[in-house]
């Protein structure tokens, strides 16, 4: 497919660059009027997750799969699923475990290859609800679930899935996990930091053993941590396994239905090959979309609501 051309421009003036636009919606921005049905199921390996519905008696539903320490609370979930709403789609936004206020029961939490959990999420409306269709929505690190599971699934996707879109999403993950290391983006590991040590205290507590709570002080990036921690946890052997093997890189090729990749050229958080121009060129199911400005889950439109990358989803998900 060809790479699209984007029509995102102008965000607030003093807006200055990638960082601003990443920080300042993420601080300021609250969606009002969005309420949540929560859903628990189990999963096949003994733990739960938490589902938060939000109907409109729509005949299709988007499932949107949130980012990095997020849950269906953040900003972004709730725009999609207001805007949705409003345009009489049905939303569903899953909770990573852990994610959405409640530890789960067993000693793994959740990363960006974990599509495992979204495929039992997506058995489950399957079994249960009778949409005529079904769209597809990840936001950052829910972006590479996404991918994952989409390039996993391959052929033997439900044909009850029509189209898919991410955003701010890291396709390529060593290169997005490169990027952390850089000293301007210092801010984001402390950010990320701060709450996955926490979450890892719970679960060593959890878990007596399981984990080098004594290491956990000093640690002070993502390398050390998913080394010593996400990898421990998850059966990777290290950081650098771990960044390569959870990367939809590997398996965007194997994507067969319209899939919109939207990352803004100034996302702090995306390295180089997080645009797969090259790819995307010679996919028919891809479409690359590459706006100059927007940074990380950001793309503010000034006086509006909904972001452009929410318009954009809409706009994308629901063409005939």
């Amino acid at each position: 497919m060809p790479i699209l051309a984007s029509s995102y421009a102008n965000p607030p003036f003093f807006y200055l660059n990638g960082h601003f636009e990443t920080i300042l919606p993420s601080i300021w921005r609250r969606v009002e009027g969005v309420n949540y049905d929560r859903e628990k199921i189990d999963t096949p390996d003994g733990d739960f997750l938490n589902l938060d519905w939000s109907k409109v008696g729509g005949r299709k539903l988007l499932l949107v799969s949130h980012g990095l320490e997020g849950d269906s609370q953040r900003h972004y979930a709730r725009g999609l699923v207001k805007l949705f709403n409003q345009n009489g789609i049905d939303v569903l936004v899953w909770n990573n475990r852990s994610c959405g206020g409640e530890i789960n029961r067993q000693p793994i939490l959740y990363h960006h290859g974990s599509s495992y959990d979204l495929d039992t999420v997506i058995k489950h409306v399957l079994g249960k609800a009778s949409y005529e269709g079904i769209f597809l929505a990840g936001i950052s690190m829910g972006g590479a679930q996404t991918l994952n599971y989409l390039g996993q699934q391959g052929k033997s996707l439900s044909p009850l899935i029509l189209r898919a879109a991410v955003y701010s999403t890291p396709v390529h993950l060593p290169s997005s996990a490169a990027t952390l290391r850089r000293p301007a983006n210092t801010f984001y590991t402390r950010k990320f930091m701060g709450k996955l040590k926490k979450k890892m205290e719970a679960k060593g507590k959890q878990f007596p053993g399981l984990v080098d709570l004594d290491r956990l002080p000093q640690v002070r990036n993502f390398d050390d941590f998913d080394t010593h921690y996400t990898a421990k946890l998850h059966g990777f052997k290290d950081a650098a396994d771990f960044y390569e093997q959870a990367s939809p890189h590997t398996r965007i090729q194997n994507i067969g239905i319209p899939t919109l990749i939207l990352n803004a050229k100034n996302d702090p958080l995306l390295g180089e090959e997080c645009y797969p121009e090259a790819f995307a060129k010679s996919s028919k199911a891809i479409f690359l979309e590459m706006p100059n400005r927007g940074g990380h889950t950001g793309f503010t439109i000034p006086n509006s609501e909904f972001n452009y990358s929410e318009y954009r989803l809409l706009e994308f998900l629901t063409q005939s």
